[in-house]
């Protein structure tokens, strides 16, 4: 067996490849964490036990089929962690209440089966997520800048894990500069004038956005390779210095055209629209 974290919206993924059966398994507190956005591991710990207590005494199989693998903890030492397969996890997500379910279920078909099982057939996870998006109504160029925008965004994710840049807060820090640069507003004041609480912020993004976004964290990341940042200062660097290059592109646009890229449209459903 072999492990990689994997990224679910800055919140760490720990997970194993069995090579024999040609399975990802991921450790299911990981998955409850990401999926409560809970920041305490202690309090998405005690949750996944009441849970699954609660499973248990329902007679629900999903408990017994899921494994205990040894994962590495916080404290570097590896122990045995609850995990279960994607097949297992997608059933399990259904006892979370959570506006994530659906992003993570995405997530799950996008990298619980990497290359692995979809390796005969790589457009299946991305048919997948192509489905979902397009049942909510989104334009067939909006899915295409979301993906790309996506794997962009793993590019850059998988360079910070492998440069020391390793807490969740780190992720969420680094993610905040690149932002603050090129829109001129931080994320979290980017969803309050979209009306969003706990939704995506790139899943209610407009075509534009989902591009000057992908601009800088492209450019961001080919800066930190040029100079080999590693670490939070160094990374810093090159968020801002990424985030700037889109920052000018957005504001010639702009002036060209006399319309602002970040905007407060979004894809909430009737009744949930902008907060007032």
């Amino acid at each position: 067996m072999n492990d990689k974290l994997a990224i679910f919206e800055d919140y760490k993924i720990r997970r194993i490849y069995d090579e024999k059966t040609e399975t990802w398994y991921f450790s299911v507190v990981d998955i409850i964490r990401a999926l409560l956005q809970q920041a305490d591991f202690q309090a998405a710990r005690n949750y996944w036990k009441v849970l699954k207590n609660r499973l248990k005494n329902e007679g629900s199989e999903t408990v017994t089929k899921c494994n205990r693998l040894k994962l590495s903890a916080e404290d570097g030492k590896m122990r045995l962690t609850d995990v279960a397969s994607p097949e297992i996890l997608l059933r399990l997500i259904q006892s979370v209440p959570s506006p994530k379910a659906e992003p993570i279920k995405l997530w799950l078909a996008k990298v619980g089966y990497e290359r692995m099982q979809d390796m005969t057939d790589p457009a299946r996870s991305l048919d997948r997520a192509r489905d979902y998006w397009q049942q909510h109504g989104r334009s067939e160029k909006w899915i295409q800048q979301r993906m790309m925008g996506q794997e962009t965004r793993n590019k850059l994710t998988d360079y910070w894990k492998d440069h020391d840049i390793k807490k969740e807060s780190e992720f969420a820090i680094l993610t905040n500069i690149i932002h603050q640069e090129w829109a001129g507003v931080a994320v979290k004041e980017h969803k309050k004038l979209k009306g969003l609480e706990t939704q995506n912020l790139r899943d209610h993004m407009s075509e534009a956005e989902l591009i000057f976004t992908a601009l800088a964290e492209l450019s961001t990341r080919q800066i930190a390779e040029t100079i080999e940042a590693t670490g939070m200062p160094e990374n810093k660097v090159a968020g801002k210095k990424g985030g700037g290059i889109a920052r000018k592109a957005r504001l010639e646009l702009e002036e060209k055209t006399g319309r602002s890229v970040v905007t407060g449209e979004n894809f909430l459903p009737p009744g949930k629209k902008k907060l007032k």
